[in-house]
């Protein structure tokens, strides 16, 4: 697969590790959730949604958390012009030798209940990106939400009429958390239902590369004479 483009299972598992990344470094620093919080001036709900990988939260407030744990030198790295091509009259620019390479492999745990709520978490933000676009499909997928409180298993009933709520507000964090009860609602999720066959097989086959591991890599540039100076 290319990963020049950036699929959305590979998007969704980048920011899961990410956030188990931050949630692990911050208890090996002994910090308790609140006391986090209140380091990065945020919210302990935003922290907790940071620490779920969730693409809600702004960069800036990743940031702020990185900053308290020490890594934001590792984002001042790719966002810096360390990165950029060495001048074209420079001695690195003349140089015929091969630039070193990095290369970095994602790769979904193996545990099977991680392999599905990737693809659950990939297959809803999807449907929530269609959902908002055209109104049309929200109404569908109430009429299926009203179908299924009619006909369906009344031991889902509760999360269908949550989901009419849901659906009526556009309370689309809800669903993409990664709480038990935001995996409990996608079990139980009209929203599927408006995805069109190929989007659906799409995603499932991101996924499936996902679990065989997918390698990034490419040339590592040397730093200019600016960056080194500055």
């Amino acid at each position: 697969m290319s990963t020049s483009e950036i699929n959305l299972a590979l998007e969704r598992q980048l920011l899961l590790q990410l956030g188990d990344r931050l949630q692990r470094l911050r208890k090996a620093k002994g910090l308790s959730a609140l006391e986090m919080a209140a380091r990065s001036s945020i919210a302990r709900n935003t922290l907790r949604a940071v620490e779920a990988g969730d693409p809600g939260p702004s960069l800036g407030t990743y940031l702020r958390v990185m900053s308290v744990l020490g890594i934001s030198g590792e984002l001042a790295l790719l966002a810096g012009d360390s990165l950029e091509p060495a001048p074209r009259d420079s001695a690195a620019a003349r140089s015929r030798r091969a630039a070193p390479a990095v290369q970095v492999r994602v790769a979904i745990d193996e545990a099977k209940h991680r392999l599905q709520d990737l693809q659950s978490l990939a297959l809803h933000e999807e449907a929530v990106r269609l959902a908002k676009a055209d109104p049309a499909l929200v109404a569908r997928a109430q009429d299926t939400v009203q179908r299924w409180l009619l006909a369906g298993d009344p031991r889902s009933a509760s999360l269908w009429r949550e989901w009419s709520e849901i659906l009526d507000a556009g309370s689309w964090r809800k669903v993409l958390g990664r709480t038990s009860h935001a995996q409990q609602l996608r079990q139980a999720s009209p929203l599927v239902t408006i995805l069109r066959g190929e989007a659906r097989q799409r995603i499932l086959r991101q996924v499936s590369e996902l679990k065989n591991g997918i390698e990034m890599s490419g040339p590592l540039e040397m730093p200019t004479a600016r960056s080194r100076a500055g």
